[in-house]
């Protein structure tokens, strides 16, 4: 028989509402909802009260990282439903003039280098992608799909076989407004 020990507790805000089911949680406020995923055998997660219980059957050094993860990935549900999280890139050229816009789920870039075919990066879930200027902005409720996006963006625009220190075009994260 497995014994339970709670492990960490983390507090649901007034006007939020949360529900476990199984493995999965799922959190709305204002509007917005996301859910997230959580199955381990050694981990289990449930709602008591005003609060999100997280129960360990192991207290050993792999547990409590599992813990220590979902913890704060509860908490960036929490903090993405209130704040949002924002992300804020740059368009540097040199030469070439890039011209980047979003069409539909895709990010395209055109011009990059030159090159007559444009390149495209996928924005990621419920992710929002603005262009104003050579600025470009993202923003959404989950931070794994704003980062995802920012890297598919910054991905995209990599020039293999020429040193980064001379060719510094691309678009390049500079702040994460969390």
């Amino acid at each position: 028989m497995i014994n339970w020990k709670e492990a960490r507790s983390i507090d649901i805000p007034e006007g939020f509402t949360a529900t476990v089911s199984g493995t999965n949680i799922t959190m709305s406020y204002g509007g917005k909802t996301i859910s997230k995923d959580f199955a381990n055998n050694y981990v289990r997660i449930a709602k008591e009260g005003n609060a999100i219980k997280i129960y360990s059957s192991k207290d050993n050094s792999m547990v409590r990282g599992i813990v220590g993860t979902w913890a704060s990935e509860i908490k960036n549900m929490i903090k993405g439903l209130k704040d949002g999280f924002q992300y804020e890139m740059k368009i540097d050229y040199s030469h070439f003039p890039m011209r980047v816009s979003v069409k539909g789920k895709t990010v395209v870039i055109e011009n990059f280098f030159g090159e007559r075919s444009p390149r495209t990066a996928e924005i990621v879930g419920d992710t929002t992608v603005t262009v104003k200027g050579d600025r470009v902005y993202i923003s959404g409720v989950s931070k794994k799909d704003v980062g995802e996006t920012a890297a598919n963006i910054e991905r995209s625009t990599i020039i293999k076989g020429f040193d980064p220190r001379v060719f510094q075009d691309g678009i390049y994260l500079i702040s994460k407004g969390e």
